[in-house]
């Protein structure tokens, strides 16, 4: 049967009930979001005139929680008018129209007794058939069927969300004895394909996978640490971004997530895993006991194993715990040698080849780290899990871990790893041993374009469920490469698609990215049907490499410069204008040049996590690579007469005057960045790669065309320069802007309108680019440009001069 969610009720609107509410406001679904009436009016309601039967009494709590998510940062929406999907209401009024929806979701307060009878009130009103699940952390999902029917036991599982909903894309589907087969197959693939998940299948265990694996990792380390001696710096420079997990480290991770939460996590573990020896033997630690009594919970507090203050001076000063003196001195930054050493590694592998082999108490860490992680995780497979990959599943998505814990593993080597284990005391389960035992050495392996995995129970690899139609180029790298530079590399996705993809640091776009692209289109002309251009970096691009431009500002070479900004432009023209379609797959950030790219494509597939925009603004620069020049093309597609046509350009010169960046895909089409009927969305960023290659397919088998150059752009000339001009003139009055920023705003609006023309005129793209070009050389040449590059390059802060 197929089933179609299109309503949801979340039953309880806190902190994740209202965020999940969001989220499926997101992908397009109606949502009632329920919860309990206020006991009685508050005082503001009272001098109202208000009482307990008014409605906006009996709504305030889920109103205001809502309200509370909507203005929190980062948001959980994608864009503020999705917040009309959802419907408030509370559980007294409105609980009866649960009948109309098609999936129930319980987010209530952590206890067993008030879900039962929130469960026992759903069944009073809940059609049958319809979905209904958990969101509980801690609490056994087999326990909250007790008195229930059979058809609500059918269709209920745990479905736990991570916080915040909307960013971190683990989903743990937890199913009973008594969930059918087919309701757990809907769970994994809806939460995959339309919530754009990183949908894991657990057991109902304690902490089950994520919170199992990940608050055990947290815990051991933060002991280490103390055994050792080392600081929070310390012990934090060493698991944050240098093993490529989140740059908080282990230490100021726990004053995000919350200092009593990891502490009642840890010790609820203990308390209900009598037979998981390694969580019984994490040490009672006497800094976190002193946390918890001071109430310093870390960041909803203000202070936890870090905080900071202001001076009278209006200085911020950073402070950090002692951990053996249990009083708080100022931060130090970590100083190892093997980090310096280790950061200029090409790859994880390597750096953790350095880092494991370091004598100092840096090197011990990790080992200890290492070896205790390795031994627990083989520990738990088939107990949390029957397969290895969920694990890693969980953490990676769960936790923001580039690389899963088996991952790094077989960075280290599955044999390497068991000797580490034991050479630390501790024990390896013997599924491990049998498999090195057996000659294999991984326990993950790539054939044909495909992800395998170790299976325990039968002894031989297997593909990874639910990626045998998925287009994965981690697997595909190292069989398809078809050419590649130090900045770039071409794979053959098949069907006659080809990806380019960029490898250099945030890949920004230097000379490497530009052969490559040009490199790429010339063999897809003659050989293949389209290309994609996209990435597994952690962002699509962040524009240009800044660096060089300013090195060749500084040393005045404008001729040098010159030719740069025109091969870049010519490059963008190319993807425009290309024999083939070429397809544009940005994620994360797509600033400046990465935004130019996409704007330039036959096409966007772009992942709803999308931080998309032209801020060459901000380093004293208008867009150089086509972006202006693209921005008053598309303003003279939408020409309109009278105040319509003013306020579109105004718009389009505000979304770069003020270097707006996207806060999600969807809202990338208000600025201008991409194309209603053109460009696309999908939320899932595993299906990504798999949608952009079947657009390019789609394009290529119904007859490409290679669109005619545009001759024919309508720009305004004086008509647009004046509006402009008084505005940035204003705007310098008012002193919102610098007198430098009303000099590049004068710059930008130059080229927006095509120059000091006299009336309403039609140019080329090329007239357009070569003002842009000459726009941009010359505010390379002012003085306050180049200190505002300057200070990005050296420092990574914007200067606004």
């Amino acid at each position: 049967m197929n089933r179609h969610i299109k309503k949801v009720a979340i039953l309880g609107s806190g902190v994740m009930g209202s965020r999940i509410a969001c989220h499926f406001a997101n992908v397009g679904c109606e949502v009632l979001l329920l919860d309990i009436l206020p006991k009685e009016p508050n005082e503001a309601e009272k001098a109202k005139g208000l009482t307990l039967e008014s409605k906006a009494v009996r709504n305030r709590i889920v109103n205001e929680a809502l309200q509370f998510a909507l203005a929190s940062n980062p948001s959980p929406i994608y864009k503020k008018s999705f917040a009309s999907r959802i419907q408030t209401g509370n559980f007294e009024d409105d609980m009866a129209k649960i009948a109309d929806v098609d999936w129930i979701i319980e987010v209530v307060i952590e206890r067993l007794d008030i879900k039962q009878q929130v469960f026992a009130t759903v069944e009073k009103f809940r059609k049958p058939g319809t979905l209904i699940s958990t969101n509980t952390s801690g609490i056994p999902i087999h326990l909250m069927l007790d008195g229930r029917s059979d058809d609500f036991k059918k269709h209920f599982a745990g479905t736990h969300f991570f916080n915040p909903p909307r960013y971190l894309p683990l989903l743990e589907v937890i199913p009973t004895k008594e969930t059918s087969p087919e309701i757990i197959d809907f769970y994994m693939t809806f939460g995959s394909k339309i919530l754009g998940k990183k949908t894991v299948l657990c057991k109902d265990t304690p902490g089950f996978i994520g919170n199992r694996i990940g608050v055990y990792s947290m815990a051991k380390v933060m002991e280490l640490a103390q055994d050792l001696g080392l600081s929070i710096e310390e012990a934090d420079s060493l698991t944050g971004a240098i093993l490529e997990r989140p740059k908080t480290g282990t230490f100021k991770l726990g004053d995000l997530v919350g200092l009593d939460t990891a502490y009642n996590v840890t010790k609820g573990l203990q308390a209900n895993l009598p037979n998981d020896q390694m969580v019984k033997d994490l040490k009672e630690s006497k800094v976190l006991n002193f946390l918890i009594e001071n109430k310093f919970l870390g960041d909803k507090t203000k202070k936890g194993f870090y905080y900071k203050e202001k001076d009278a001076s209006g200085n911020v000063n950073r402070f950090a715990l002692d951990l053996e003196t249990l009083k708080y001195r100022p931060l130090e930054k970590a100083k190892f040698p093997v980090l310096e050493m280790a950061k200029q590694a090409p790859d994880l592998k390597t750096r953790l080849g350095m880092l494991l082999s370091d004598k100092s108490k840096a090197g011990d860490l990790l080992r200890k780290h290492y070896a205790s992680l390795f031994a627990y995780i083989s520990q738990r497979v088939p107990e949390i899990s029957d397969v290895l990959f969920s694990i890693d599943d969980a953490i990676r998505s769960g936790y923001a871990w580039t690389y899963g814990p088996f991952e790094n593993w077989d960075m280290i080597g599955v044999q390497k790893g068991i000797e580490l284990a034991e050479s630390e005391g501790f024990v390896v389960a013997e599924w491990v041993k049998e498999l090195v035992a057996t000659g294999n050495k991984s326990f993950y392996k790539s054939e044909g374009g495909k992800k395998y995995y170790y299976d325990i129970v039968s002894k031989t690899y297997q593909i990874i469920p639910g990626t045998e139609h998925l287009v994965i180029l981690d697997a595909l790298r190292e069989t398809n490469k078809i050419w590649g530079n130090s900045d770039a590399t071409l794979v053959d996705l098949g069907d006659g698609i080809l990806n380019l993809e960029f490898h250099t640091k945030m890949n920004t776009i230097g000379g490497g990215v530009i052969e490559g692209i040009n490199k790429s289109i010339d063999l897809a002309e003659k050989e293949y049907k389209g290309l994609v251009i996209s990435n597994t970096g952690g962002n699509f691009s962040a524009g240009a490499n800044v660096g060089m431009i300013f090195m060749m500002a500084a040393e005045q070479d404008y001729d040098e410069l010159n030719f740069a900004v025109k091969a870049f432009q010519d490059t963008m023209m190319r993807v425009r204008y290309s024999n083939i379609p070429v397809i544009v797959a940005p994620h994360n950030m797509a600033l400046g040049g990465g935004c130019e790219l996409s704007m330039h494509s036959d096409k966007v597939v772009a992942h709803a996590e999308l931080y998309m925009g032209l801020v060459e603004f901000g380093v004293g620069l208008i867009p150089g690579g086509g972006g202006s020049k693209e921005f008053a093309k598309r303003f003279s597609e939408e020409l309109k007469d009278g105040d319509i046509k003013i306020n579109r350009l105004r718009e389009r010169f505000l979304s770069i005057g003020q270097a707006k960046v996207s806060t999600s895909a969807y809202e990338a089409f208000d600025l201008g960045y991409l194309r209603p009927g053109t460009d696309e969305v999908v939320v899932s960023r595993e299906y990504q790669l798999t949608r952009a290659k079947a657009a390019t397919l789609e394009l290529a088998d119904k007859g490409y065309i290679a669109p005619k150059r545009e001759k024919n752009i309508t720009v305004l000339g004086q008509e647009g320069l004046g509006i402009i001009y008084v505005g940035a003139n204003s705007m310098k009055s008012g002193h919102y802007m610098s007198e430098h920023d009303q000099v590049i705003s004068e710059k930008l609006g130059w080229v927006l309108c095509g120059g000091d023309l006299s009336e309403n005129t039609v140019v080329s793209e090329q007239y357009l680019l070569d003002l842009e070009r000459k726009a941009f050389v010359e505010l390379c040449q002012q003085r306050k440009t180049l200190e505002r590059l300057e200070s990005l390059v050296k420092s990574g802060k914007i200067l606004r001069n």
